[in-house]
């Protein structure tokens, strides 16, 4: 078939201009029917997202989605249709170019079709309270359309970002009010997509069930043996190998002893209870690593934690093994890369721990570095100052200060806001320099460590230091620019 030229400004595909419409009208309408049957594949993995049409046609994600959405209406949805549209158009880019699309629509013809909304109008339509429309009763919103919202909010919390999950919130919530059958076979049975000896599972040492649409795990243990914690860990890998399974979840476990990892101001949650009884047993180590990697992930969290416990996934697994020592530094240091100082906080109680135990040395002080570095505003704390008050230490802080490069967590950058009291924090600049996002790491480390001493070139904590240190302290407060010779890998 020969296809007309593509008219996008970057030649990978078509822009559906008046001009041009009426030619490209059929080949657009087929691409629409082939994302349906499952028929589309991506061009190429540049950004937008284009993907083409089993005649070849390659149009954008959002412009099919944009038409798509516009032309559905709730008496005529075809909830099957729906979802494999979107889905299949999910799987050749990703939920977070397709979930607006969809939640626009469900806005306009569930939320604003069938609901009246009440409360404050400069509230978050999240926040805001909606009943049925007077004289419209339950039976007469479409169940296909209700079960397109139940997918789009499943989908949120699946795929979405760990906030979103006030748009599932609000989804769920909008069909509880017509359906609430619907959300409680959720709420019990999760989707169904996953096998059946996942979604519940009973053994001579444990019982469990997932719920992959409220992104919950429960665990009941009967014993704290290595058997029972093996069978647990290994059903958790079980269920994060499967692909569809939420990324940000709640692990609920309850076992017959109430011990924790021995990290002051760890929340006594179960998922804290379940890794102190598994670090126990050294042959259970590699599989705690194995779920460690498999639960980490960037932007996601356990929902089960409050926000001033926020936690990445396999936190606990990761405190537990970097309490041993410098055996799991890698898995340690891989952990506090993927840390994001918006979902990750917990990290600031075990790297304290880990200081104390371990030290500031040539091998503990690069993961202190990365993790301080990890997290906005970690808290000073003089005992640092203390621990740090050594030639060894001293030496380990400045070659990391050459290497700072190298340690540096991959999303740290310069251009957070500033904090309110400058005197307290250093300040960050807006576009710096490769130059000035190390200077402002390494402030930041010296102002963990030295608190407002730090300050003015630490001129303080140099004036303070005991005479055969003075050199040594003077060299930490060096600008980094004069520090940046120096290569070679740190693990």
């Amino acid at each position: 078939m020969s296809l007309p030229k593509r008219n996008s400004a970057d030649g990978r595909c078509y822009w559906m201009k008046p001009e041009v419409q009426e030619e490209l009208q059929p080949l657009f309408d087929q691409c629409i029917q082939d994302a349906i049957d499952g028929r589309i594949t991506r061009l190429d993995s540049l950004w937008p997202p284009v993907v083409v049409s089993s005649e070849g046609a390659p149009f954008e994600v959002w412009q099919l989605l944009r038409t798509w959405t516009e032309a559905q209406r709730a008496e005529t949805l075809d909830a099957e249709k729906a979802i494999a549209f979107s889905e299949n158009l999910r799987r050749q880019s990703r939920w977070g170019e397709i979930d607006h699309h969809l939640l626009d629509m469900l806005q306009r013809e569930l939320q604003e079709k069938y609901f009246i909304v009440t409360g404050n109008e400069d509230d978050h339509f999240w926040d805001r309270e909606y009943s049925l429309k007077p004289g419209i009763r339950a039976e007469e919103v479409p169940e296909p359309l209700l079960r397109f919202a139940c997918y789009v909010a499943v989908s949120y919390k699946v795929y979405g970002m760990d906030f979103q999950y006030l748009d599932a919130n609000y989804l769920f919530g909008l069909v509880e009010k017509v359906r609430p059958d619907m959300v409680k076979k959720l709420r019990e049975n999760g989707t169904g997509r996953l096998p059946i000896s996942l979604q519940k599972r009973k053994t001579e040492h444990f019982t469990a069930s997932a719920n992959d649409a409220f992104a919950v795990i429960r665990i009941t243990a009967r014993d704290n043996t290595e058997e029972c914690c093996h069978e647990v860990l290994n059903y958790l890998c079980e269920l994060l190998e499967q692909e569809d399974f939420p990324r940000s979840y709640a692990v609920e476990f309850k076992g017959p002893e109430k011990s924790y990892l021995p990290i002051t101001g760890l929340p006594k949650k179960g998922v804290n209870q379940l890794f102190a009884c598994a670090v126990q047993y050294p042959g259970l180590h590699p599989l705690m690593e194995r779920y460690a990697r498999l639960a980490m992930r960037q932007y996601e969290q356990y929902t089960n934690l409050s926000d001033e416990q926020c936690a990445l996934p396999g936190s606990f697994a990761v405190f537990a093994l970097g309490m041993l020592g410098q055996t799991w530094r890698q898995l340690v240091w891989d952990y506090l890369d993927l840390c994001d100082d918006e979902h990750s906080r917990l990290q600031e109680k075990f790297l304290r721990e880990y200081g104390k135990q371990f030290g500031f040395t040539a091998d503990t002080v690069p993961i202190f570095i990365r993790g301080v570095l990890s997290m906005q505003n970690m808290k000073y704390s003089k005992d640092y100052a203390a621990w740090m008050a050594n030639a060894e230490s001293l030496d380990a802080l400045l070659e990391a200060k050459i290497h700072l490069s190298e340690i540096v967590p991959s999303g740290f950058s310069s251009d957070e806001d500033d904090d309110d009291d400058e005197d307290e924090e250093p300040t960050r600049e807006t576009e710096a320099s490769p130059e000035e996002v190390l200077q402002y790491a390494w402030e930041t480390v010296c102002y963990v460590i030295w608190g407002k001493a730090s300050a003015k070139g630490g001129q303080k904590v140099v004036e303070a230091a005991p005479e055969e240190l003075k050199e040594l302290y003077r060299q930490i407060f060096i600008p980094i620019t004069e520090n940046l010779e120096g290569s070679g890998g740190l693990l």
